[in-house]
């Protein structure tokens, strides 16, 4: 396995029309992308920055996992999510080497992708998401 691009970096924030709105004012970037994922329970906006993106995800409530990261640690950096050519092949190698999984099986993503979730309590105290973009 192989990581081959800094996909995005996690923002949790509680007001998303105001993150965006506080983007485009004082970086002039805009979403891309911005989309409900339920199957995640957060509703996210994808802003371009180079090759990779600034996620910014909000709940869709409280008792989600970022609903519940912003009620413990308020807003801030949730995850760093690293593009992999097969999501499988990552997880199978993880699992291999004893890394410390959130998912041994891929979930659905926004913009059609396939991710899975690295443990923070793994590597250096950060959530990791892997993601596989669709073809």
């Amino acid at each position: 396995m192989k990581l081959l691009n800094l996909d995005h970096v996690a923002i949790a924030v509680s007001d998303l029309n105001a993150a965006i709105e506080g983007y485009a004012d004082r970086y002039h970037v805009t979403p891309l992308y911005r989309e409900v994922v339920a199957e995640q329970g957060v509703e996210e906006a994808m802003i371009p920055v180079g090759g990779s993106y600034v996620q910014l995800i909000t709940p869709l409530h409280p008792e989600t996992p970022v609903g519940r990261f912003l009620s413990k640690r308020g807003e801030g950096l949730h995850h760093v999510a690293y593009a992999v050519s097969s999501i499988e092949a990552a997880l199978e190698h993880l699992s291999a080497i004893g890394a410390r999984l959130i998912d041994t099986t891929p979930r659905v993503g926004g913009r059609g992708t396939r991710i899975a979730f690295v443990h923070p309590a793994d590597l250096t105290g950060t959530l990791v998401e892997l993601v596989e973009l669709p073809e």
